[in-house]
């Protein structure tokens, strides 16, 4: 049987069918409870298609009978009523009298109960019975309170009760509360009820005015149009006040008295929670806020001690847009009186603007300046001005306040309202400087948002179109259109962008125009290998960065700084200015620069060997870049946190993130290259070096300027750790080669620490160059910081001595490398290094006492091999050894434990 999809209600789903399919086994209830148009009715109507075979007994609570005791009841037995006369005499008597009308004393009621109990446990002799009451708590409290005793005493019965409600089931009861629905599931819910999908930012303006409410969705798109849908109209901002929603709120809005909707709808206009406002408002109304206790009993708002607020969002535009016009006028008018300090002007405008009819210059005019004054809300500020582009009639004046609107909608993080308000722009005649502008929003929302391939084409011809208006724009163009061609994997396309650069930079030029410039012929010269002319340019950077001042001083301005100091290996300086990238940003409350600033952060933290600060960075980085529907830099998060927690050999937490990017990174995409790099260090920690070193020989094609190169750069000393146990090196040598050209270009003394280990690593095993590198890499890398990478390096040069057979040596570094791994709470490579020294005769940490009594630490190690599966051949490969030794050493283990077989082994290691 096909049945229809309940969006986002997949737990519930689940609940009833358990509920269903457990009636063999005895009766069981479930409450499903939540706000109105969350979805109750259609979990019973699924409840009723899931039960075929089972006899239905339905009802549901009805407000206009709740005063009637039991009428519930009898509508949800009548069909079974003839079975009354099979109970016994004084049950029978008491079920008729209650439902005929005749009540129930209270002493009766414990028989009424139990009437009504035996009369169901009859029903379901046939077959099973499944029993459900929709909206429970509307109708008369009699029938709530007897479904609820009756449901608590199913049993053995194979009986089951549903029942919704809008408030907390009874006690004693299992329920589950529909939660809104999620932005994802909002916009799948839309698609099935239009023809055609509404496009992104439209349907994300619906799920954000639904407040994730399905029926509101269900009601905003039935009176969506086809414009509309397309983005060239502005999207319904409420759900229509002739839906079912509103419908049903209007029910419990007409209960209430005259004098608690009046302060229901001032608190509903209110643009925030603050208590001190509405009492004001309520105030000048002559009323009190006291008023609104009805309200607070039906569930509608909540009132607290310094706040008030609307449980379900949902409530607020419902009463907002049932209020008649002219009250709602009224109120806002009301609301614009009291807001009489300077800090509540942007506020105060608002309130005047809400109602106007037609342009107003004057009330646009003072709606722009105090939006630009602002008061630390971006997004109030963009509705405002938003109004004040309604407000104008000069066509260009309004272009450019809707733009302005645009612009700080995406500072406040609102990436749809941003997308809907740029739409809008292109769906008239503005000005060429508007449309340049509009052009570089569009692509840095398309390059934070996606898709990034939209966002090239609007940042070249933004950088086109400010080219001879303003050139630093037009700079800020290019370096986002670099970023575009780098997070896609095209590199090769930043050679024209640094040559535009170039034709716009002009000597003398401001700070921050300098440093634009500087940073895009740095990171041109850095792809092409020329890191002599990438080197100064990109210091150049990194001084100006850190001299910004003023307006100047901006969370770009610092981002690009931060890149650049990357690229040239100054962590330090690179980590201080994504530091004051991070705090900038967070004090302007720009939401949209944070994932960006904090991408750097972790890129300099992770440089500096400080993982866990890098991935605290790149976890606030995931979660503000969901928030602000930023899906591609959430996708580099996430990769960063699955290299961050492959590196300490999480293989748990790396493919949960892994999971979670799904399959929406493009092929050469940053966060498919990152993806692939935390895969190929899980294989190379786990022995599977050639699929490890395929991996990332895969991630970009040095002197074609595609793939991810920069990210392939990091993980070289992974590319050659893993090509190390193969015959043929040909990738791992050419990207050491790239390796070694920029680190020998930088005064980095972990970089070139790095590059002498992966030399010693491709050197011939056993041989004096091999050490002298494995010892030149320890001698370069740096005592107070990269802790990780120091002990890497001394894990590896032990293992090296160790094959060598220089025991005694090897166990020097191996110590090192272990009490290293130990302190950083890396517990797998502890244990390797722990392995490492058995077997250069020293037992390190806690094993299985008989084993290390009967075993070297070499047996141990190869019979621990063997048990997990591995073949001679395999424990060869991985131990350094030919595969006559290990067999040598498995008969002696077999000996020494008394046992026969690879079964015996594993049993006895178990």
């Amino acid at each position: 049987m096909q049945l229809t999809v309940l969006r986002g209600r997949d737990d519930e789903c689940q609940a009833i069918r358990r509920l269903l399919d457990g009636l063999a086994d005895g009766g069981s209830a479930l409450v499903v409870h939540g706000e109105p148009g969350s979805g109750r009715s259609a979990l019973v109507a699924y409840a009723h298609r899931l039960a075929a075979g089972h006899t239905v007994l339905a009802g549901t609570g009805l407000t206009e009978e709740a005063a009637l005791p039991y009428a519930g009841l009898q509508r949800l037995l009548d069909p079974v009523l003839d079975r009354v006369a099979a109970l016994p005499g004084t049950p029978a008597r008491v079920l008729r009298r209650a439902l005929t009308g005749g009540g129930c004393p209270p002493e009766r009621r414990l028989a009424l109960n139990l009437a009504v109990l035996r009369l169901l446990a009859a029903v379901a002799r046939d077959r099973p019975l499944l029993c459900t009451m929709d909206d429970v708590d509307r109708g008369d409290r009699s029938t709530a309170e007897t479904l609820a005793f009756v449901a608590r005493r199913l049993g053995t019965l194979p009986v089951a009760v549903l029942l919704t409600a809008s408030t907390t089931p009874p006690g004693g009861l299992p329920g589950h509360r529909l939660r809104p629905l999620d932005e994802p599931d909002s916009v799948a819910l839309l698609a099935d009820r239009l023809p055609e999908a509404p496009v992104p930012a439209v349907a994300a303006a619906l799920a954000a005015a639904a407040g994730g409410n399905p029926q509101a969705l269900v009601d905003l798109a039935g009176v969506l149009t086809a414009e509309q849908c397309r983005g060239e109209e502005p999207p319904p901002a409420a759900p229509p006040a002739d839906g079912a929603l509103a419908r049903a709120y209007r029910r419990r809005l007409d209960d209430l008295p005259a004098e608690t909707r009046r302060v229901l709808l001032l608190a509903a206009l209110a643009d925030d929670d603050e208590p001190d406002t509405l009492v004001r408002a309520a105030r000048a109304a002559g009323t009190a806020v006291a008023a609104l206790a009805p309200a607070e009993e039906a569930g509608l708002v909540l009132l607290e001690a310094h706040r008030i607020t609307f449980p379900q969002p949902v409530v607020r535009t419902v009463v907002a847009a049932l209020a008649p016009l002219a009250e709602r006028r009224a109120a806002h008018l009301l609301l614009a009186g009291v807001l009489d300090g300077p800090a509540d002007r942007l506020r105060r405008a608002t309130h005047r603007s809400a109602e106007a009819a037609g342009p107003d210059p004057e009330l646009a005019a003072e709606l722009e300046q105090a939006a630009v004054v602002g008061d630390g809300n971006w997004t109030r500020a963009s509705v405002a001005l938003q109004r004040a582009a309604d407000l104008t009639a000069d066509p260009a004046r309004a272009a450019e306040r809707r733009l302005t609107a645009a612009r700080y909608a995406w500072h406040g993080g609102a990436a749809a309202r941003t997308r809907l308000l740029l739409a809008g722009l292109r769906a008239v005649p503005v000005p060429a400087s508007v449309a340049a502008r509009a052009a570089l929003l569009r692509g840095e929302v398309a390059l934070r948002c996606g898709p990034v391939s939209a966002a090239l084409p609007e940042l070249l011809a933004a950088a086109d179109g400010l080219a001879g208006t303003d050139r630093a724009l037009a700079l800020a163009a290019l370096a986002r259109a670099g970023e575009a061609v780098s997070f896609s994997g095209e590199q090769y396309r930043y050679t024209d962008i640094a040559r535009r650069a170039a034709q716009l930079s002009r000597p003398g030029d401001p700070p921050d125009t300098e440093l634009i410039g500087h940073y895009l012929a740095g990171v041109a010269a850095t792809l092409r290998g020329d890191h002599e002319q990438a080197g100064p340019a990109l210091r150049r950077a990194v001084v100006l960065g850190g001299q910004l001042t003023g307006p100047a001083l901006t969370p770009a301005a610092l981002t690009w700084a931060a890149a650049a100091g990357l690229l040239v290996a100054v962590e330090g300086a690179a980590h201080r200015l994504a530091d004051r990238a991070v705090d900038l940003a967070r004090a302007r409350g720009e939401l949209s620069a944070l994932p960006r600033a904090l991408e750097l952060r972790a890129t300099a933290e992770y440089w500096l060997g400080r993982h866990e600060a890098a991935t605290e960075s790149s976890r606030e980085g995931l979660r503000v870049a969901r928030a602000t529907g930023q899906a591609d830099s959430a996708g580099v998060h996430l990769g960063m946190l699955a290299v961050l927690a492959a590196v300490r050999a999480d293989r748990a937490t790396c493919l949960r993130r892994l999971r979670e990017t799904g399959e929406s990174p493009a092929p050469h995409s940053r966060p498919r290259a990152l993806a692939q790099w935390a895969l190929a260090v899980l294989d190379l920690t786990d022995g599977r070096h050639e699929a490890a070193a395929a991996r990332l020989a895969a991630l970009a094609r040095p002197g074609t300027g595609r793939g991810q190169i920069l990210v392939q750069v990091m993980a070289t000393p992974y590319l050659v750790e893993a090509a190390a146990h193969l015959p043929h090196r040909p990738a791992a040598t050419a990207a050491l080669a790239v390796f070694d050209r920029w680190a020998s270009s930088t005064a980095s003394p972990s970089r070139r620490a790095l590059s002498a280990r992966c030399h010693a690593l491709l050197a011939r095993r056993g041989s004096a160059e091999a050490q002298e590198r494995f010892r030149a890499a320890l001698r370069l890398h740096p005592l107070d910081a990269g802790t990780f990478e120091r002990a890497r390096t001394a894990l590896l040069y032990g293992r090296e001595l160790r094959r060598a057979r220089r025991p005694r040596d090897a166990r020097e570094h191996l110590h090192d490398a272990w009490e290293a791994f130990t302190l950083l709470g890396a517990t797998v490579w502890a244990e390797q290094a722990t392995v490492e020294l058995r077997a250069a005769g020293e037992s390190v940490g806690a094993v299985d006492p008989a084993a290390v009594r009967l075993l070297t630490g070499q047996q141990l190690r190869i019979a621990q091999l063997v048990a997990e599966g591995a073949t001679n051949r395999e424990v060869a490969a991985r131990m350094f050894l030919s595969t006559r030794t290990v067999d040598h050493h498995l008969r002696n283990i077999f000996h020494r434990l008394g046992i026969r077989s690879r079964t015996e082994l594993a049993r006895a290691l178990a």
